[in-house]
């Protein structure tokens, strides 16, 4: 991805955390057991997380090469916040238990994601005396 869709995508992707994690405090909390509240908040909490790791690698990129390795770390960090908090939200909303199932490959995601972001950054930095 390019750095500019990188930091749009990041924006967008916190623009929606904040509104579950507000929508968690406000309406879903009511709804729940303490415990399913818990995992909705594990679901806004790693959706927060990652979508500040999408600016972070966008504002990165401008100073890495572009590359295979960069390109997928943020094809996977944004597949892990679908997976991972995207499951973890409609598990506790609706209750279909089988999602539970899928949410560890939003982790997996996450954790490729990272690991491609380490490669990229150790093998692609621009040639820049300053970095």
């Amino acid at each position: 991805m390019k750095s500019k869709s990188l930091l749009i995508s990041g924006s967008l992707f916190l623009t929606l955390a904040v509104a579950f994690g507000a929508f968690g405090a406000h309406i879903v909390q009511d709804m729940l057991t303490p415990e399913r509240f818990e995992v909705y908040k594990t679901g806004v909490e790693y959706h927060f997380y990652h979508a500040i790791g999408l600016l972070l690698i966008g504002v990165a990129s401008f100073h890495l090469e572009k590359s295979v390795w960069l390109t997928w770390s943020s094809r996977l960090i944004i597949t892990g916040i679908l997976i991972f908090s995207g499951s973890l939200y409609i598990l506790t909303l609706t209750d279909t238990g089988w999602l539970g199932a899928i949410t560890p490959l939003g982790g997996v995601a996450f954790i490729l994601g990272w690991i491609f972001f380490a490669v990229s950054a150790s093998t692609g930095l621009k040639n820049n005396p300053n970095l």
